[in-house]
């Protein structure tokens, strides 16, 4: 995909593409029901067409669209949830600031310490301006200026359940320079009603 026409030499126009796209990633819609959709307007494209789009356009559309994002505040809500996958069940971790902002979320195998580190590692690049990324877990703990400049992406207060992983991450992420000692860490959970109830309303991701 170049810089200059990202969408040359595609057989369907871009605002077409760029249609199926959104709709995917904004509703809990499968590639089939985007084929069928599409169909109804009188437009033939496979699902697997579909599928190439999402993976191709995705990645760049959040890269374009994240500078135009409303900037979250300091103050985080962090939960956890078990979805299902393509028929695999995920834990999805999840971050929103005190107005219901999504900072940052990731899906996991794993409910542990490792994966909540992970997830407040790419919850802080998110945040960060121009952030680099080191090449893995172990390299970023090794090397937290590379990581996030707490200056600009660290939170005041980390609002989280009881589950025992969170002040792990936080103490190791401390620890190595990459969260600053100043940041709050809160295990009431009335506090994290918001993204609790706001949890409720997430569905499975569609198979393709």
């Amino acid at each position: 995909m170049t810089e200059q026409n990202p969408f040359k030499w595609r057989h369907f126009q871009a605002d077409i593409i760029l249609l199926c796209v959104r709709w995917y990633l904004r509703y809990a819609l499968s590639y089939r029901d985007l084929e069928e959709i599409m169909l109804e307007r009188g437009l033939h494209v496979d699902h697997t067409t579909i599928y190439r789009w999402v993976q191709q356009y995705a990645p760049e559309l959040e890269k374009r669209c994240r500078p135009h994002l409303k900037t979250c505040n300091d103050s985080w809500k962090v939960d956890e949830t078990y979805i299902k996958v393509k028929k695999v069940w995920m834990y999805l971790y999840r971050a929103v600031d005190s107005e219901g902002n999504t900072i940052e979320f990731l899906l996991s195998p794993t409910r542990d310490a490792e994966a909540a580190t992970r997830f407040f590692l790419k919850a802080l690049r998110s945040t960060a301006d121009g952030v680099p990324q080191a090449h893995s877990l172990k390299e970023k703990m090794a090397q937290p200026a590379t990581v996030a400049n707490p200056a600009t992406s660290a939170p005041r207060v980390i609002n989280v359940d009881k589950n025992a992983a969170y002040p792990k991450a936080i103490a190791d992420l401390k620890a190595a320079g990459i969260l600053p000692e100043h940041v709050e860490l809160r295990q009431v959970k009335y506090l994290n009603n918001l993204i609790e109830q706001d949890h409720r309303f997430i569905q499975p991701f569609p198979n393709a």
